[in-house]
């Protein structure tokens, strides 16, 4: 017949009893035989038994002390009291010197067996803060992709003796365990998991944990244990140990990621200046070769139209080039402006006139107020925030659409609201298009450009004091309208410092 592991302790410990009890009884009897051998009486006799008693105490438990004073007490009545061999006393003084013999005896022994009890605790809480420490020290030293798998729950085992344990990750619903269970450790860990409630099985020694960050109620997954000694008392420090290491690792991650991006930008903006640089020379050379060409001599209308062509086009590739490498310039650079009152509709005019020749088959309209719109702004900034919405608006837009301007007031601040037809963003792609570098999967198959120009616009708008926003538009519409805010007139002043 088998006995449960709840049935196996009592009997240990009882079997332990037993042993010291009979023990110290042998002990009991030597001395009884001495003393009585030598003729001792019982005012001498009580401080040997006394010893007898501490001793017991000192290496026995409470029970088999106590037991070992009761027989103290008892040979001390039959074999030194009179009358002898009778536990009759006829003495009262001889009846009140075994009751405080017995009494003593048992208050010694309650207070040695306290005093061997905290000293046992205190000796289980410092080996299992050392045990927590260099299981610390241990799983530290790991590499951070460690966390949650087989390699990092092995030192568990190892520092705690566990039969089996067990790892959840929430995040990728994987179980990870490390040795045998012999009680469906890595169903009971998910349970908790997904209730939200942590296990104590003292039946069949499993115990289980849910993890969760600091001063967080988000459970990140669950730990559990089986055969762990002291479980109420050890698997909440695991639990918070494993925390805090899935914590760290989760962060390495995230930084991990941001500097690789980071990076990444840095190189793709170095790479963008250093073209932008390269391509400068030849592009003069092609201009100075074409000039030359046409003033050559006389040629006929093929090249002197083809001349023609080449100047103009590597005016407009040197005209881009320029353009590219002053706003990687203004992508790396914290922008500062130098603001000045600007009338905000004669510098849309001008842009305008320059994109209705430079797109003659879009029509540009600029609907513009009756009075004077003024804003507080740098001119040359607020000249390429406002080149490149009409610059996309011409680019995504279909040959013989509308392109339109519209400029008002927003309370303290005037906006320029560019807009086009033919075209749309798709939804999934609206909370990216201010991204550095970012562009969408049909303008990158469709057009040319480097993914800068509206992340440039809006550093340029964010830096006056404004903001620069797509407007919300239903699935349906064929329109995109950005919306440059810009603080208006002196009113701004405060909230724009302008740059010395």
């Amino acid at each position: 017949m088998s006995i449960s592991g709840r049935e196996e302790v009592p009997l240990q410990t009882l079997g332990k009893t037993v042993q010291r009890t009979a023990i110290g009884s042998i002990g009991l009897a030597l001395l009884t035989l001495t003393c009585f051998e030598v003729h001792i009486d019982l005012a001498s006799a009580m401080p040997l038994y006394m010893l007898l008693v501490v001793v017991q105490s000192l290496t026995g438990d409470f029970r088999s002390a106590a037991i070992v004073s009761l027989l103290s007490a008892g040979c001390l009545d039959f074999f030194f009291t009179q009358p002898l061999f009778s536990l009759f006393m006829n003495n009262p003084q001889n009846v009140l010197a075994l009751v405080a013999f017995v009494v003593t005896a048992l208050v010694i022994t309650r207070l040695v067996s306290l005093e061997r009890q905290e000293a046992k605790s205190s000796w289980l809480q410092k080996d299992r803060l050392d045990r927590l420490y260099e299981l610390s020290q241990q799983l530290l030293a790991l590499e951070p992709e460690a966390t949650m798998t087989e390699k990092f729950l092995e030192p568990f085992r190892q520092f705690f003796g566990v039969t089996a344990i067990c790892a959840f990750d929430a995040e990728t619903a994987e179980i990870h365990m490390v040795g045998a269970s012999r009680r469906e450790l890595a169903r009971e860990t998910r349970e908790a998991y997904i209730t939200g409630h942590d296990l104590n099985d003292a039946a069949s020694h499993l115990s289980a944990r849910c993890l969760r960050f600091s001063g967080s109620a988000k459970m990140t997954g669950a730990i559990g244990f089986e055969g762990l000694q002291d479980p109420e008392e050890t698997t909440g420090s695991l639990a918070a140990l494993t925390a805090a290491l899935v914590e760290r690792t989760k962060a390495f991650r995230k930084a991990t990621a941001a500097a690789a991006t980071t990076q990444a930008e840095e190189y793709r903006s170095a790479v963008l200046d250093a073209l932008a640089h390269e391509f400068k020379t030849p592009l003069a050379t092609i201009l100075a070769a074409a000039g030359g060409i046409r003033e050559a001599g006389p040629l006929g209308s093929v090249q002197q139209d083809m001349a023609e062509t080449v100047e103009s086009e590597a005016v407009r590739l040197n005209s881009l080039t320029s353009r590219l490498l002053r706003t990687a310039r203004l992508d790396r650079e914290e922008i500062q402006p130098r603001a000045e009152l600007i009338d905000l509709q004669s510098l849309a005019a001008q842009i305008a006139g320059q994109y209705s020749e430079s797109s003659p088959d879009r029509q540009i309209l600029l609907e513009k107020l009756h009075e004077r719109v003024e804003v507080l702004a740098d001119p040359h900034l607020l000249r390429i925030a406002l080149a490149q919405l009409l610059e996309n608006a011409c680019k995504y837009s279909v040959p013989g659409s509308t392109v339109t301007i519209v400029i008002e007031r927003q309370g303290d601040s005037a906006a320029v609201r560019v807009s086009n037809t033919g075209s749309s963003i798709p939804y999934s792609e609206r909370s990216r298009i201010f991204e550095r570098f970012y562009r969408g999967a049909d303008a990158s198959r469709t057009t040319s450009g480097s993914g800068l120009g509206l992340h440039v616009a809006r550093k340029i708008a964010i830096a006056h004091g404004g903001a620069l926003d797509l407007e919300i538009q239903s699935r349906q519409s064929g329109n995109v309208t950005f919306s440059l805010r810009i603080p208006a007139g002196k009113g701004a002043a405060n909230r724009v410092v302008a740059a010395k």
